[in-house]
């Protein structure tokens, strides 16, 4: 199944997709997921070919790194073929297999969180 079309129904009846639920848990944008989903597909790449691939600027680029290198979905390499100055990085995303298990897992601990929610949390919600 597509990612795009990978939806849950939630109790509401209103259906969710991955890329939302993704940003409820992860606060991930739309930039961070074109990178995260280009890396997956694309294999390892610098800031560089993710910009030039992804036509978004490498500020752009380095901010999203940063945030899925800060939750777990990528890792950043240093490049061994770069030579003096600035050290240049090359960036993957985790292997396919352990990134699903952490999302499952990190939905899971909310969806514990929320279970453990108690009738006197419910009753303290501010009044409309």
């Amino acid at each position: 199944m597509e990612v795009q079309k990978l939806k849950a129904r939630l109790p509401s009846g209103r259906e969710v997709g991955l890329v939302e639920a993704l940003s409820f848990c992860y606060d991930i944008s739309d930039t961070d997921f074109q990178i995260l989903k280009a890396l997956i597909n694309m294999g390892p790449k610098t800031e560089d070919d993710l910009a030039s691939v992804l036509k978004l600027s490498k500020a752009s680029i380095n901010r999203s790194v940063n945030k899925l290198i800060s939750i777990g979905f990528v890792e950043r390499v240093k490049d061994q073929g770069s030579k003096g100055g600035r050290p240049r990085y090359i960036y993957k995303a985790v292997d396919a297999e352990a990134l699903t298990d952490k999302i499952a897992k990190d939905f899971e601990y909310c969806a514990q969180l929320f279970s453990g929610l108690t009738p006197a949390e419910l009753k303290s919600f501010p009044k409309p």
